[in-house]
């Protein structure tokens, strides 16, 4: 997982040596620019100009029940984006109106990030000139730029979680309808220009992106950010998220180009389900709504917001397994535990609903939607869900990061070291 900066090595951060050039090493290789960012802002980018191109050359083509769709998902997910950043950046006492223009303008995923490559050169900037600076003490300077370092990293990890946040938000509400949709036309028309293959390769860079932040933030939500994942977990990540959301998108294209408008029953109906749960569950308990979960919102908020994240939370459910169990009585809304049998369960229904509509498919009276054998497409389809469900296992059996391996005590006691000489500090000069 990517991080924004690096911690000094053992030999920066012990005694100060007497030399004063020693004490002040080049703090740029410790600050690393946040491609994450840059990269989701792109790829929001060349997802919202590839369906505005596909939404013309429908419209052009008077095809008005595919041209509602496409933008539909289009602008449904552009405004979640917008949503989700300003929900997580608490950051309206400063720039408020260039912000609030930008996300009207749909266009706050590009001013945040050229907001946080500003403020990472002046970062940079700044550093150079108090290393400059000799009239202070060499405490006082080596205060100064951890005073700064920290204060980046502390910045840096809201824009990139904010921006982890909207890369879900993104993939589950908008590219997963959006790919599904254009596959659907795709097969219904039997051709696939440029501008449709452009926006079905963009939309699947954005599901399997969001995909794997999902697996980050559920993990996250566990540890409470104290893990770090590995090549290998990563790769098992991606492979079984690859494979499960695939297989479900090819299943669901599969179901509605056989039955069209008549697989929306089926559809609703377990869409449904996953999305009035938690909330037919909170009504059982008999208990209240959290209070202390959203600080900065009013009372007659908290309603809304936890209709949009067991929304949110319900998408990822109809696609794959979320990480997490929603519980609405809780204070922190989602369930740490990661019991068994609820992965089991969801996998088990899952599997359930695939091979039923994989069946539905290879035996509707119709024509062949495919060139070649459809019972060699349904049992590959089956095999890839088969396989995913594989990965999953083994992540959790051999790879899921633990308090032993993978957290990493030593560079809390650091920072709580610093934290406690900067008080220190701060005393004496008093």
């Amino acid at each position: 997982m990517e991080t924004v900066a690096e911690e000094p090595n053992e030999e920066i951060r012990g005694h100060a040596p007497a030399v004063e050039d020693e004490i002040l090493p080049d703090h740029r290789c410790y600050i690393q620019f946040p491609f994450s960012i840059l990269f989701s802002a792109l790829l929001y980018c060349a997802e919202i100009v590839s369906a505005v191109y596909v939404f013309y050359v429908y419209r052009k083509n008077n095809d008005v029940y595919w041209m509602s769709f496409t933008i539909g998902f289009t602008i449904m997910g552009a405004v979640l984006d917008q949503l989700s950043l300003m929900f997580f950046h608490k950051d309206w006492t400063r720039y408020k109106y260039l912000m609030l223009i930008g996300h009207i303008l749909l266009l706050g995923p590009v001013v945040r990030c050229l907001q946080n490559s500003i403020r990472y050169h002046q970062v940079l900037r700044r550093l150079d000139q108090v290393k400059k600076i000799s009239q202070i003490s060499i405490k006082r300077r080596k205060m100064i730029i951890e005073r700064e370092i920290v204060h980046t990293l502390h910045g840096a990890f809201l824009q990139c979680k904010a921006f982890y946040y909207m890369s879900v938000i993104q993939t589950y509400l908008s590219s997963i309808p959006q790919l599904t949709l254009q596959l659907c036309i795709t097969l219904t028309v039997r051709e696939c220009p440029v501008e449709r293959a452009c926006l079905m390769a963009f939309s699947l860079v954005s599901i399997t992106y969001g995909s794997v932040h999902c697996n980050i933030l559920a993990m996250q939500i566990k540890y409470d950010n104290h893990f770090k994942l590995h090549t290998v977990q990563f790769i098992c990540i991606m492979f079984w998220r690859c494979l499960e959301i695939t297989s479900r998108i090819v299943t669901l294209v599969l179901f509605i180009a056989s039955l069209k408008s008549r697989s929306l029953p089926f559809l609703l109906v377990t869409f449904s389900i996953s999305l009035l749960a938690p909330w037919v569950e909170f009504w059982i308990s008999r208990s209240h709504l959290p209070r202390k979960t959203i600080i900065d919102l009013k009372p007659m908020s908290i309603e809304l917001v936890l209709t949009v994240i067991t929304l949110l939370h319900a998408a990822i459910e109809f696609c794959c397994w979320s990480g997490v169990k929603l519980q609405l009585s809780n204070e922190e809304v989602v369930d740490k535990t990661h019991k068994g049998s609820n992965k089991a369960f969801h996998y088990s229904v899952r599997l359930v609903e695939n091979v039923i509509m994989i069946l539905v498919f290879k035996f509707t009276d119709r024509e062949s939607l495919l060139n070649c054998c459809d019972t060699l497409i349904a049992t590959q389809v089956i095999i890839t869900y088969l396989l995913s469900i594989g990965f999953m296992l083994l992540f959790y059996q051999y790879l899921q990061p633990g308090w032993s391996s993978n957290l990493v005590p030593d560079q809390t006691e650091e920072i709580n070291r610093n934290q406690s000489n900067v008080i220190s500090t701060r005393e004496s000069n008093q």
